[in-house]
């Protein structure tokens, strides 16, 4: 879990970071990045969700049938 508060941590100070750089450049390219960033982010934690559920159901519901 420590290690999944330090990615979003590091993913809401990417977005910060690149939403001031495009306030102040006027530059798309930095929007842009931050929306890959978040599209990135968000898949990364869709599939930490389904490990978590994974671990904690289906593999437990395993051992219960064993």
């Amino acid at each position: 879990m420590l290690i999944l508060r330090l990615f979003i941590v590091l993913v809401a100070l990417l977005l910060v970071l690149s939403g001031g750089m495009y306030i102040i450049t006027r530059n798309r390219r930095y929007l842009e990045f931050a929306w890959q960033t978040l599209r990135f982010a968000g898949l990364l934690l869709l599939v930490f969700a389904l490990l978590f559920v994974l671990e904690r159901y289906v593999l437990v519901g395993w051992r219960v049938l064993l």
